[in-house]
């Protein structure tokens, strides 16, 4: 049993605060995209693009807008989930040490792509896998990874110049850290809790409990 790859996997966190913007030398940064890049795709379509950005205007401009958004989601809530959520940091695109925009193209790999004609989104979960292996392999180079989720896709796509026919799926942010939390955020500020394996695990059929 490699017991390396199940403790990088629950040593993982959604990084938000604990960014130093130290840089990241080269050669990690090689490893971690190639690891991205061998995660398994849909007829093998390979349908990620990786974006690295380091120009402080976009970072800033993507920031504040991410903070728009913050305030948009802030509004409909209330009571103790609104004040819950203050105490949250949502992301770390200034302090992070460079971002990884990935995105997804359907074209890629086309007209036919094998194994997505019964499947639509197969090739957006094979981009997903090559996101958790760029997470997975951060964690075990004890960089952290923070997935920035308050954004419009038109807003992203037309800051970055990406094309109308390619998705932007994550804007992740990279770097060296403090260190990395024992309880995930969410979880320490009380906003929701991990539920046990046992809970959603099925035999045979969907069963409610």
């Amino acid at each position: 049993m490699n017991t390396g790859l199940y403790e990088t996997i629950h040593r993982r966190r959604d990084v938000r605060a604990q960014f130093t913007g130290a840089p990241i030398p080269d050669e990690t940064l090689n490893r971690i995209l190639t690891a991205a890049h061998a995660a398994p795709s849909v007829g093998l379509s390979q349908p990620w693009d990786f974006i690295l950005v380091r120009d402080p205007e976009l970072r800033q401009e993507f920031h504040q807008h991410v903070q728009r958004e913050r305030d948009t989601f802030a509004a409909t809530l209330d009571g103790a989930a609104k004040e819950r959520f203050t105490r949250i940091k949502i992301d770390g695109v200034r302090e992070a040490t460079l971002s990884v925009v990935v995105t997804y193209d359907p074209q890629r790999g086309g007209p036919a792509v094998l194994g997505r004609h019964a499947i639509a989104d197969a090739g957006l979960y094979s981009v997903c896998l090559a996101i958790q292996n760029l997470w997975l392999a951060a964690t075990a180079e004890q960089l952290g990874v923070g997935w920035v989720s308050f954004y419009r896709e038109p807003f992203l796509r037309d800051l970055l110049g990406i094309p109308a026919t390619v998705r932007p799926v994550a804007w992740l942010c990279l770097g060296p850290v403090t260190h990395l939390e024992q309880t995930p955020d969410l979880e320490r500020h009380g906003w929701r809790q991990r539920t046990p394996v046992s809970s959603v695990i099925h035999h045979n059929r969907w069963t409610m409990e």
